[in-house]
């Protein structure tokens, strides 16, 4: 997969895709219409960031390419591509646990706690993306 060409796109599947990790300089993108909903992203090769409806929804530090990522009641899926390691930090339900899978294998079970947020540690030394999901 390659990086975002776009910054911000919507996909044929229902999903989008965001954020450009190869950037020098920072971009940003507004008012993306995608659903419904309202999304902005800023990214670069230092951080990615993504909002939706003026909410925190995603940021990688540093910065990431996301392909396919999706919603559902029960979680988040997404590809994502880096260089090195990144950290990455999803909007999520407020004191919830979630089991991650990182490649279809269980990292265990976290929880959100009062912010709503989760951490996540990706190595991309020995693969080319990294495919996670996030399950309630």
């Amino acid at each position: 997969m390659a990086v975002v060409e776009q910054l911000l796109c919507s996909e044929n599947d229902g999903t989008i895709s965001f954020g450009n990790h190869v950037l020098e300089e920072k971009a940003k993108l507004e008012d993306f219409n995608h659903g419904g909903d309202i999304y902005k992203v800023k990214t670069f090769k230092a951080m990615t960031k993504l909002e939706k409806n003026g909410m925190f929804l995603y940021e990688s530090v540093p910065g990431t390419s996301v392909n396919h990522f999706q919603e559902t009641e029960k979680g988040l899926e997404f590809f994502v591509q880096g260089d090195d390691e990144a950290q990455i930090i999803v909007g999520l339900e407020d004191n919830t646990e979630y089991e991650v899978f990182i490649n279809d294998e269980s990292v265990g079970i976290m929880n959100t706690g009062v912010s709503g947020k989760l951490n996540v540690s990706v190595d991309f030394t020995d693969v080319n993306r990294v495919h996670i999901k996030i399950v309630k």
